[in-house]
């Protein structure tokens, strides 16, 4: 009877040690499954992040090729790019590291999946900002792409107005030939306006207030020595004086033919052989933008012209 006894308490507790061990081996089943759940989700994970690698290098190569037709205006947005791509390259270790680190076997799950999402999480946010930094990137770009249009505009539009200077120029020395005289006529034009109140020079039509204008007469002949009225004349390039509350109303003879002028300055000089005369001239009203003929006179001809451009 206690032999019995005994057997039946030594099946209880195999029969209870045997159950536990089916629920034990059931956790761990369990625990097993649910750790390559886990760890199929990283690869999966890592394997977006591995694509994203892709598509980051592809836009920063499009960025870098772009910026090479930039490169002598660019030269700190090239600084910045060649940090991203540094940047990228340290993120690149970082994805290698994490590939070896799922690679081995994990013996501590639950310690080394918490680090992985760290170091994914960290991922991401590098991510973003690599993102944010490219966009600024491209918006710094488009700036001087757009700066670079303008300057092309301004650079065509310089070239614009001094062919037309220069055109205006070549017709003015064909004029200049025809009417002045051989031996008795003005060069080294100086052509200055000046701002109000200030002797600072300008080129802007609504600034200039006043002209200084300074010639040379240089070998001057004997027989055109002496004393003699010398005229200002200023005119647009229509050749119409500009508008004067005192305009000087003179005679003068250009190649044996008598020609009037309406001149804004007006001087005896006594002419010698060489010397400089200068003129200077308060504007009365605002001069408008384009170009404009100073041309200088004498009682028995044409001394010479110079032609200027305001904007």
């Amino acid at each position: 009877m206690k032999t019995r006894t005994i057997f039946g308490i030594l099946a209880a507790i195999l029969f209870l040690f045997l159950l536990g061990t089916a629920f034990w081996g059931y956790g761990l089943k369990t625990e097993k499954e649910t750790l390559i759940s886990e760890k199929d989700t990283l690869s999966k994970e890592l394997g977006a992040i591995e694509m994203l690698k892709l598509e980051l290098e592809e836009e920063v190569d499009s960025l870098s090729n772009a910026y090479s037709s930039l490169a002598e205006e660019n030269e700190s947005l090239q600084e910045s790019l060649a940090s991203e791509k540094a940047r990228v390259r340290r993120r690149d270790q970082r994805i290698k590291s994490i590939s070896n680190a799922l690679a081995k076997e994990q013996t501590d799950s639950g310690t080394e999946l918490n680090d992985l999402r760290s170091q994914l999480q960290g991922l991401l946010a590098s991510k973003a900002a690599l993102e944010s930094s490219i966009y600024s990137l491209r918006s710094e770009n488009d700036s001087l792409r757009n700066l670079t249009v303008g300057l092309t505009k301004n650079l065509g539009k310089a070239r614009e107005d001094n062919l037309a200077l220069a055109n205006l120029n070549r017709s003015m020395e064909g004029e200049l030939d025809r009417l002045t005289l051989a031996n008795f006529k003005a060069s080294a034009f100086n052509v200055e306006f000046l701002k109000k109140n200030n002797k600072k020079v300008t080129s802007k039509s609504r600034r200039a207030r006043r002209v200084k204008v300074s010639f040379d007469l240089t070998s001057v002949p004997q027989e055109y020595q002496g004393v003699r009225p010398v005229y200002l004349v200023i005119a647009d390039e229509k050749a119409t004086p500009i508008k004067l509350k005192e305009p000087i109303q003179a005679q003068v003879v250009v190649n044996g033919q008598t020609q009037s002028i309406m001149a804004a300055e007006a001087k005896e000089v006594n002419v010698q052989k060489s010397q400089r005369i200068s003129f200077t001239h308060e504007l009365d009203e605002k001069l408008s933008s384009g170009y404009y003929r100073i041309s200088v006179y004498t009682d028995i001809g044409l001394l010479g012209a110079s032609n200027f451009r305001l904007r």
